[in-house]
């Protein structure tokens, strides 16, 4: 049965506007007194609520009361949500003024999350990543990116990928699952960067690939991870077996973007290291550039280059980064908002950047803007005007969310 959802004192739709390049608000359609016409978990029709209304006299109505702003549902395209433990050691080293190496080497960083990950069973660690996906969702985000990295050997990695895949079918947050076991050479694996990275495409992806645990790869290309040369033969090896591709680049160094660009990846994600050749590199490239604010604030550095690539041309979107070491917090509408005051990102960039530009950092075409034929992901915003949702810099939150399914996420409208 068809049901109209409406009237909302304005619509976003997100629609019509290019994937590359700045943007500026008036390139934005707004439909005021709009609603929502949809069927099956699609959206059939998007605007004005009374002449809906009028065309559909069969259709069930959901009343909205109130001002409220209707967008898309955010897309978080950069997650690491699946694991054990926390970090907060590490956290109170890094405001006493530790180093990023520093941590790692006393014991903390990416080895001390594999090491309580590995302590926490394949149940656990699905519990656990569907409590703070439905967090996520309560704010917003109906599609979620999440990678595996923390196991760091055949065992471990399979049993984190399968709990991201139990995880996915206990929760209304739509999961894209990405195989990290390329996030740095294990402590405990005697051998070099290449073949360790040999072990994970000979031992490991086959068996990822049999069970449709995930169909993207990752690696992690820094100084404490691995090199240019060595992750340049692994994402050309995964992308002959029929892997998509994203990286880790240039979050501390550069020469990162090099690589995603020449394995045609689909995103580039971090670049708080970018200058202006790897800029240049990217937009003139297909990657999307995936910023990480919620790094940039954990660790206490300097954002990406949101304005200066978005000013070169190229696809921006922003990721949460959530994890339990650089970016704990996991807010991904306050991480964007506070970084478009910083970076003068316009509202258009920011929700572009969290909707349909992050939808093709992960392939996906069916969401990520309101319009005849998308599933109905959506989220509705206590105000009357979408200026306010970036004003108050994350604080406000959607007091309703829904997804494809229809089976509301139990947010009530006030």
């Amino acid at each position: 049965m068809k049901k109209l959802i409406g009237p909302f004192t304005q619509i976003l739709p997100l629609t019509n506007l290019p994937l590359k390049g700045a943007l500026k608000d008036e390139q934005l359609h707004v439909i005021p007194n709009g609603g929502v016409l949809v069927k099956d978990g699609l959206i059939l029709a998007v605007g004005d609520f009374e002449e809906l209304k009028k065309a559909n006299p069969t259709a069930e109505i959901e009343e909205i009361r109130g001002s409220r702003v209707l967008l898309p549902g955010f897309i978080d395209c950069h997650t690491h949500i699946c694991f054990g433990g926390n970090r907060a050691k590490d956290y109170a080293m890094r405001i006493a003024g530790k180093t990023y190496l520093e941590i790692a080497q006393s014991g903390g960083g990416i080895w001390d999350t594999v090491t309580q990950t590995r302590a926490a069973d394949e149940m656990m660690l699905a519990e656990l990543l569907v409590q703070r996906a439905n967090r996520h969702l309560s704010e917003g985000v109906t599609t979620i990116e999440v990678k595996s990295g923390y196991g760091l050997s055949l065992a471990e990695e399979l049993k984190q990928l399968r709990a991201i895949k139990a995880a996915a079918a206990k929760t209304k947050a739509k999961m894209v699952s990405t195989c990290l076991a390329a996030h740095m050479v294990p402590k405990d694996f005697n051998g070099s960067q290449r073949e360790y990275l040999e072990y994970v495409l000979h031992e490991l992806l086959p068996v990822v690939r049999e069970e449709n645990l995930a169909a993207r790869v990752d690696i992690f290309i820094e100084q404490s991870a691995f090199d240019a040369e060595n992750a340049l033969f692994y994402l050309n090896h995964a992308k002959q077996m029929g892997f998509e591709i994203t990286v880790h680049v240039d979050q501390f160094t550069t020469g990162g973007s090099k690589v995603a660009v020449e394995v045609g990846a689909l995103s580039a994600d971090h670049l708080e290291a970018s200058g202006e050749a790897e800029i240049k590199l990217l937009a003139e490239s297909n990657s999307v550039a995936v910023t990480l604010p919620g790094a940039s604030l954990g660790l206490g550095m300097q954002y990406a280059p949101a304005r200066k690539l978005l000013d070169a041309g190229a696809c921006l979107a922003i990721a949460s980064d959530w994890n339990p070491g650089s970016a704990p917090m996991g807010d991904l509408l306050m991480q964007a908002a506070v970084m478009s005051a910083s970076e003068k990102l316009t509202a258009a960039e920011v929700f572009a950047g969290l909707t349909y530009r992050a939808a093709a950092a992960l392939k996906i075409t069916n969401r990520g803007i309101l319009a005849p034929g998308m599933l109905a992901d959506m989220q509705a915003y206590p105000c009357a005007d979408y200026r306010e949702i970036l004003y108050y810099q994350g604080k406000m939150k959607p007091q309703k969310v829904w997804t494809a399914d229809f089976n509301d996420f139990g947010i009530s409208l006030i």
